[in-house]
């Protein structure tokens, strides 16, 4: 059987899931026999949308075999019909495709959907916001763009989520500069006084990191005072978001799987034995640490 071509189109390289996405893909491909080219959007959905549109329309024999994409902004039905059409087989990650449902009866190419939990990974956060605030509180949480992953992620947060916690939501763009802006934004507001809030939350560790580098540019005394405070993520890339657990940068995070060598399997199996792959698939998340290990933080010594 030929070397598989596969083209792997990513939302942007500011963001360590997304580096880390591409970083499976390479290991897996490499293991796999695969020849694989990687796309970055820069974050912006219309240049996305172009260039898978370039590279399914190419001569046969330069066209991959398959695109796995991880949208910017829909799940892009239109551009899934074209690659479908063409023979060119398809992976949407990380977003909702009903739309496969036709586009898979169509033709004999692997069609499907990969997808982290996202609404379990909220569920997660309610119960991480709940160990480290048992008293209740407010909860500063830091959402990424208005898609369909920060929509689920708030949704299971706020299905979890006691009573006694209030959310007041930021909204960032997935990067670390974007989280910097929004926490940077929140403490120029609150000025001197002591921080009205019990814990910092994000919907990812880079919003969480530029927070954290939000709260590290305040004067000594307001930066002690918000160094207090709990801050958690999601991601948990084994090279970063653990490791920001672990040194104490996090207080937790959860770790959400490399999607990208699993939908390269599927695409191996799915081409060798000319069987369709599931529509969809979902990869469960879980808490790093768990919860059971999450405490308050102790307040300082005096």
């Amino acid at each position: 059987m030929k070397a598989l071509k596969v083209v792997l189109s990513l939302i942007t390289q500011d963001n360590d899931y997304q580096r880390e996405q591409a970083a499976v893909a390479e290991t897996t491909a490499q293991r796999l026999g695969m020849q694989l080219r990687i796309l970055y959007a820069n974050s912006d959905a219309i240049a996305q949308t172009q260039q898978i549109l370039q590279v399914i329309h190419a001569a046969p024999g330069e066209r991959p075999d398959a695109v796995i994409v991880e949208p910017v902004g829909t799940g892009m039905p239109q551009v899934a019909s074209a690659a479908a059409h063409v023979g060119v087989g398809w992976i949407v990650v990380n977003r909702e495709a009903d739309y496969l449902v036709p586009i898979r009866s169509t033709t004999q190419v692997p069609i499907g959907s990969i997808a982290s939990d996202n609404m379990e990974i909220g569920r997660i956060q309610a119960r991480q916001f709940a160990a480290l605030l048992p008293g209740g509180g407010s909860v500063l949480y830091v959402e990424g763009p208005s898609t369909e992953i920060a929509k689920q992620r708030r949704t299971g947060l706020e299905e979890n989520l006691p009573a006694n916690i209030q959310i007041n939501a930021v909204r960032g763009k997935w990067t670390q500069e974007s989280g910097f802006q929004a926490v940077n934004s929140r403490l120029q507001l609150q000025g001197t006084r002591p921080p009205n809030v019990g814990i910092i939350g994000c919907q990812n560790d880079d919003m969480a990191m530029g927070a954290r580098r939000a709260i590290e540019g305040l004067p000594p005394a307001q930066r002690d005072m918000w160094l207090q405070i709990p801050l958690t993520g999601v991601d948990g890339v084994p090279t970063t978001g653990q490791v920001w657990v672990r040194n104490g940068q996090l207080a937790a995070t959860v770790i959400t799987p490399a999607l990208t060598g699993v939908a390269l399997e599927l695409l191996a199996k799915g081409f060798s034995t000319g069987s369709q792959i599931p529509e969809r698939m979902l990869i469960k998340p879980m808490s790093f640490p768990p919860v059971e290990e999450l405490r308050p933080k102790a307040p300082p010594a005096h």
